[in-house]
């Protein structure tokens, strides 16, 4: 589990989180996120890793799969 800071709005902080984990070479392209996985790591509620989700795709970070999930994306198609 991952100690958010409880002053600060949390889906921001999971967004720098995941961020972080894909520069890094942790989750590496392809890389499937979970949102179920995603609840339980940071103990949020399904809206918290909606709002991340859509924050990190719009970064095209990830990319959404309808019926699939969401995965990190290439660096070539940031």
């Amino acid at each position: 589990m991952t100690d958010l800071d409880p002053t600060r709005a949390k889906w921001p902080q999971i967004v720098a989180d995941i961020q972080s984990k894909i520069e890094s070479g942790e989750y590496l392209p392809g890389h499937k996120l979970s949102a179920v996985q995603l609840e339980a790591e940071y103990q949020v509620t399904r809206t918290t890793i909606t709002k991340a989700t859509a924050a990190l795709r719009k970064a095209r970070l990830i990319r959404t799969e309808p019926g699939l999930g969401s995965f990190v994306t290439a660096p070539e198609e940031r």
